[in-house]
């Protein structure tokens, strides 16, 4: 009977195979990729490649499930539950491009297969979690699991594989199991719209000026990169800016022109809040609505019960607890800034009250009074090529490795770059990808992904293939691109993501990654950016080559509390207003800006700090951070608390390294978050690294 199976199965795939050849000839993703390392052929993807490699990719799946489910062998580990990790091979190999490609380079075609692949992946993923027999073979290894000799990483993935199954609706009857299908779908649809409308509107708006009189203040690098933007829109002779944040921020910080400093804040803060064909209102609502009926129906008080269980915080309570301490002591700090805001307002002949659109351009003034420190004075020595190498040689100096320029490679976007990462002996860790500057197919933001994970396949290492992906400001003319502080430490931070992508040591694809620690490799990495040991490595001035003098190293130094208060209370307002959405029971119907106000005055909010997103375009809280954003100030608490331990040895040194690197980067998602911290640190963190390093003690 096996033999049969096994004949039929092949002759299945073999017909799936050829079917989809016939549909797409000449699909990359039906044939072996001899590219350099194994990466994805991008020069060979069309458009038109990715539909049928998806429903190629699901029917296979399909079989392949079925031959587990069909199986006459005793439930085990190895024909149960790593048969099912290399099921959905193609699937994933196929939905890492095509997710990668529709976040950093999308196109109206791809924003339409979004749509329609999005529900038939929502469905495939209700089929293998709601299959009853695929579910009762899991069951049975996972409650022998105590007599099954498994490893560690085998019995936590087992674990959590099973909880995975039970938490999305593999005990639910036929009937509720029908009603989470259909909430799923819309989800899945409803997730994917609030995403592009987000683009659309950052998009559309366009704050174009035409007399140079309204350029005043501005530093002559910000005016060069809005007069190259406007040539490329055809508008050669006048200025552009936009709401994408390197083209936005520096206009808030240095424009003298109040009204315009507010008609592109205003515009920024309303962005799928327009009324319009792009607007998110209505969806967030729905999809708020959704989670909280899918919580109820899977037997949970809300939707953050769901999300946090397999999390560090592992309750709503405790995340609020951590949240309302800290804004509770940022508040204040905040407040004192924005008096002292006030008063150079006053002190200038003004007769206004400081608000949200101003806080940038007087907190600037602030610091220049303060601390004689002009954030444009940092920038020529903060060229993007040289704080990416300043990235690598931390790396190295912690790690041992090296990255080196891969020149004939294809590559995701023509704007991208690729360096093969090598251990300190030559052997070959993984390809990184990175991917700097925006563009209109890119969405906001920064982050860092991956075009294939690391794991073991029939006892061969497949290696890592990571990308980082930001939007800084471009170079224009002569200039090189020139960063901020703030863009210095979001490059160092993804750097730190994708050193975790690619130190990663999983042997199988199904991993369970405690979203409370997965900011931890990002948000350590930002400690080494102002350390005067590394400074000296990156920051050189763009045209002298001159290291950065080590007065403006002090001035560095001693501003480090600078708009504490301001950035503490951002994001704790944004990561309650997110913990508010999904603390709601259903039936959950909300207005989302009565509901943003409403929240904004229960915790206090001061007027003239927004959250650091407001709920239309606040991404984090639907496309996987909903109910955590928090998790950045979780991360925090380890970071700080982790950093100590380098701060205690030296920031170099080679055994805390080591140790942070093989319990921390290597263990992500097949260990108990908890214990690879315990393992690492040697004790539970403690919160005081953090509040005195935000100034919040």
């Amino acid at each position: 009977m096996k033999r049969v199976l096994i004949i039929m199965m092949a002759a299945a795939i073999a017909a799936v195979s050829c079917s989809s050849e016939k549909k797409a000839p000449g699909n990359p993703f039906f044939a072996e990729w001899n590219t350099p390392f194994g990466v994805p052929p991008f020069d060979k993807i069309e458009n038109e490649h990715y539909l049928p490699a998806i429903d190629s990719g699901i029917a296979l799946a399909r079989l392949q499930i079925a031959e587990i489910t069909g199986s006459e062998e005793a439930p085990t580990f190895i024909n149960t539950i790593a048969k099912m990790d290399h099921s959905e091979e193609i699937l994933t190999r196929v939905a890492y491009v095509f997710y990668s490609q529709t976040s950093a380079n999308t196109n109206d075609t791809l924003e339409m297969l979004q749509m329609e692949i999005a529900p038939k992946v929502s469905a495939f993923s209700d089929e293998v979690l709601l299959n009853a027999d695929l579910f009762g073979r899991i069951r049975t290894v996972w409650e022998n699991r105590d007599s099954s000799q498994l490893n560690d990483e085998e019995l936590f993935l087992l674990d959590n594989l099973y909880k995975s199954f039970v938490r999305n609706g593999a005990l639910l009857n036929s009937e509720d199991q029908e009603k989470l299908k259909m909430l799923n779908q819309e989800l899945s649809v409803l997730t994917v719209k609030f995403s592009q409308n987000v683009l659309a509107e950052t998009n559309k708006f366009k704050l174009v000026i035409d007399n140079e009189a309204d350029l005043k203040g501005l530093p002559e690098s910000v005016i060069t990169t809005a007069a190259a933007m406007a040539k490329d829109e055809d508008m050669e002779g006048k200025w552009v800016f936009t709401t994408q944040k390197p083209s936005m921020l520096p206009f808030l910080q240095y424009a003298e022109n109040r009204d315009l400093r507010k008609k592109l804040y205003d515009a920024y803060l309303n962005r799928g809040n327009n009324g319009d064909e792009y607007d998110n209102n209505k969806i967030l609502a729905d999809i708020v609505r959704l989670r909280a009926e899918r919580a109820k129906l899977l037997g949970y008080r809300t939707h953050a019960d769901i999300v946090l269980e397999t999390r560090m915080a592992k309750t709503p309570d405790n995340v609020l607890n951590l949240l309302n301490d800290l804004l509770n002591r940022a508040l204040p700090v905040a407040g004192r800034e924005r008096d002292e805001m006030q008063k150079i307002i006053l002190a200038e002949g003004g007769n206004f009250k400081l608000e949200p659109h101003d806080w940038w351009y007087y907190a600037e003034k602030l610091r220049k009074s303060k601390y004689d420190l002009d954030d444009n004075e940092l920038r020529p020595y903060f060229s993007l090529d040289n704080v990416r190498d300043g990235a690598f040689a931390v790396a190295t100096k912690l790690y041992g490795i090296t990255f080196s320029p891969i020149n004939e490679i294809p590559l995701p976007h023509p704007d991208a770059q690729a360096f093969e990462v090598k251990e300190a002996d030559g052997s070959h860790v993984g390809v990184l990808y990175m991917d700097f500057y925006p563009r209109e197919s890119k969405r906001q933001g920064a982050w860092c992904g991956g075009y294939r994970d690391h794991q073991v396949v029939d006892g061969k290492e497949i290696t890592p293939v990571v990308t980082i992906v930001g939007n800084f400001t471009p170079p224009a003319g002569d200039k090189p691109a020139l960063l901020s502080m703030d863009d210095v430490l979001t490059l160092f931070h993804e750097f730190g993501h994708g050193l975790q992508g690619l130190f990663s040591e999983n042997t199988y694809s199904t991993t369970t990654v405690a979203w409370d620690i997965v900011e931890l490799p990002s948000q350590i990495m930002e400690h080494w950016v102002t350390q005067p040991e590394v400074l000296s490595m990156y920051a050189r001035h763009y045209e002298t080559g001159e290291v950065i003098p080590q007065a403006l190293v002090e001035k560095i130094r001693n501003s480090s509390y600078f708009n504490t208060g301001f950035d503490n209370v951002e994001i704790m307002a944004a990561s309650l207003l997110d913990m508010a959405y999904y603390s709601l029971e259903a039936p959950a119907e909300v207005n989302p800006q009565q509901f943003e106000k409403e929240t904004m005055k229960k915790i206090g909010m001061i007027p003239e700090i927004e959250p650091r997103y407001r709920s239309t375009y606040f991404l984090h809280m639907i496309d996987g951070y909903d109910a955590g954003y928090y998790v950045y100030t979780w991360a925090a608490v380890l970071d700080n608390d982790a950093f100590e331990a380098f701060n205690e040895k030296g920031i170099f040194d080679q055994a805390t390294a080591t140790s942070f690197r093989k319990n921390v980067l290597e263990k992500m998602g097949t260990m108990d978050a908890e214990q690879m911290y315990l393992n690492f640190r040697g004790r539970e963190p403690g919160i005081e690294p953090l509040l005195r390093n935000r100034g919040l003690n």
